[in-house]
Parts: C-alpha cells; structure tokens; sequence
C-alpha cells in the first residue's frame, strides 16, 4: 500500500477483453472560506480502443456549479496502475512521452492537456478552444480517514462481495476526509488553499447505473472533523436488479457504518430539491436531511450508449445530520450549506420512497 489508509478496490480494475466496460473517478476540493467547491471526474469507456465508445473524458464543476468538459479519444494515452489509486490521462505535443506518472514540474513543463492524480494528488491543465476558457490545478491531499476507522483495516464501501463480479457497477470511497494544499486557477482566476477538506470516490463495471442518488459533505459548521456520504440506487445483482442504500460517517475517529447488511435504510428522495434518509441498527439511528433551491448542473456519467447528461448535482446543498441512540437521545446534530447533491438516471417522475 502507498498509504496506510488506502481502501480496496483503489486501483484499476480493467484486465482486458472487448465487453463494455467503465471506471470512473471523483476528486472534489472545498474552499470554505469562499463556500466554493471544485469537483473533478475523470472517466474511461472500452479501453480496449476501437470500440464505438472508447475514450475518456474530464469533467469539471467548479464555482456556482458551472461546469467544463474535455474528452480524450485516444486510449492509449491513458494509463492507471492495477495495484494503488495512479492514473492519468493526456494530449501532448511531444511523442516521447510515455503515459506514466510524472513528476508534477516536468507534468507543468510538457505542454500537456489532461490530468494525472494519486491518493496524494490531483494535477491537470484542460482547454476549451472554442469557448477559449481553461482550468489548470495542481495540489497534494494528506488523508485523514479512508473508509472504515484510521486504526483498523480500511473497507469495501459495498461489502466482502464486492471483491466478486456480482454486483454492478461497483462503488468504492477511496478517501472519505482528507486535507488539500495546492491551488487551481479558473479560468484565469486563481485560487490558493491548504488544509482544505478534500474527498475522493470511483465506480466502474460491465453494466450501467439504473437509477441513483447521493449526499456527501466533509465541511460542517462547527465539526471539522465529521465526514458524510449517503447514497443509494438501483443496482445489477447476478441476473436481477435491487434498491440499496447507505448512510456513513466518520466523527472524531469512529466509523459510523448504516449499511444493508447491518441496518434498516429507507429513504425519500424528489426528483429534485429535497433527500430525506433514515436509518436504525442496534445501537444508534440516524436522520438525514439534504435541500436545494439550485437549479442544479446537468453532468455526463457512463451508460450503455457511453456518456450522457443523465444526472444532476449541485456543491451547494444544505444538510443536516442527526445522530440518536436508541433510547432518543441526541448525539449528534451537525449542518452544512457546502454539501454535494445529486440524482441521477431514471425515472424521476415522483418521489423515490422505499
């Protein structure tokens, strides 16, 4: 391991074959002193090449929830390594570069367009030449929690099975709490930070989301060391589809895990505006609460016809988490107006009550 909180499942889990196949990443960076957020995704389809739908993409949402995209046709100059979160992927003028992490100055230096990103950093440079705006970022992370308690042996975010090709696709938290020092310049304005809260996330499979939803905040008034992701969705199990959910925290060195397999979840979610979750096991229940008046930012995310606009999110979600045991009373009541919401696939025409 590069680190002693690197989770399962953090390197790539491509092995070749002419099946449809994705790996997403996700890196977001919170400047609350602005109550900005930057998220950044990173995606490769059928990296095979050649295939209908083969290549990778960077997708941006930066301040206000704007929103910047790039694609990378060429898969062969993607690289990501099968043992530890390292993977990038690029355009550059100079042939002799081979795919490979670089040193971040030679990176700066060789007029390279994409990105390259590891447990401790996040790099790239995009340009848009028909809109004429760019991006470029470049900052270390130092984990704080990955998923599960810093002492112990981190987890899979889906279970033991999910070491197995049963459920589809596979999600896994790679950093659940981590700090960020570096800068990222937005469109010529830029912005320098260090010790800022910083979350990373990837999915990937063979088959395609159906429908999902999801919170995630790790910068709470009042608690800085409290960090949130709640989501759930339709999902491929062997040769039929079911609902799950989960509610996870981490809050002064414990793992707060309500999880199908040791809790009862439900939840309420509109088809946009308002995420209501709940959650009870043995010793502790859980209430959570996300709401927007954003209009919010369509994104792209793989599907079987390869990246489309089919879900929504917003960085500036309000939350509130509440943590009871079971005799009522309140443990924790914590809340936060920089949170990440999103819905995504379909149907959304009513509430998802289960």
């Amino acid at each position: 391991m590069t680190t002693p909180l690197q989770t399962p499942h953090s390197g790539y889990h491509f092995r070749g074959g002419r099946d449809r196949f994705f790996e997403g990443w996700y890196y977001r960076v919170t400047l609350e002193s602005i109550a900005q957020t930057f998220a950044f995704m990173y995606s490769i389809e059928d990296p095979i090449g050649g295939q209908s739908h083969s290549g990778g993409a960077a997708q941006i949402l930066g301040p206000d929830d704007q929103y910047f995209c790039r694609t990378f046709p060429d898969t062969t100059a993607f690289w990501a390594s099968p043992d530890e979160l390292a993977l990038g992927h690029w355009r550059t003028s100079n042939p002799d570069i081979t795919p490979e992490l670089l040193d971040p100055d030679t990176f700066e230096q060789q007029n390279i367009e994409g990105y390259q990103a590891t447990a401790t950093l996040n790099q790239g440079y995009l340009h848009d030449p028909g809109r004429g705006i760019d991006c470029r970022w470049c900052y270390e992370i130092k984990p704080v929690y990955g998923w599960g308690k810093p002492d112990e042996d981190q987890k899979s975010t889906a279970g033991w099975l999910s070491y197995f090709p049963i459920f589809e696709p596979g999600w896994q938290i790679l950093m659940a709490h981590g700090l960020a020092t570096g800068w990222i310049d937005w469109q010529g304005k830029r912005y320098f930070f260090q010790d800022a809260p910083a979350y990373s996330e990837k999915n990937w499979g063979k088959s395609f989301p159906n429908k999902w939803f999801w919170l995630n905040c790790n910068s709470f008034e009042q608690e800085p060391d409290l960090a949130l992701t709640a989501g759930g969705g339709k999902r491929g199990i062997l040769w039929w589809m079911e609902s799950v959910a989960l509610i996870c925290f981490h809050y002064q060195g414990e793992f707060y895990e309500f999880v199908p397999w040791n809790s009862r979840v439900s939840w309420q979610i509109d088809p946009w505006g308002k995420w209501q979750m709940q959650a009870i096991k043995d010793d502790y229940e859980v209430e959570l609460i996300g709401t927007t008046d954003q209009p919010g930012t369509p994104l792209r995310a793989p599907t079987a016809e390869g990246l489309q606009f089919c879900c929504r999110d917003t960085m500036r979600g309000a939350v509130r988490l509440i943590l009871r045991d079971r005799a009522g009373k309140t443990l924790l009541d914590a809340t936060s107006h920089l949170c990440g919401l999103e819905v995504g696939g379909s149907p959304w025409d009513e509430v998802w009550v289960q």
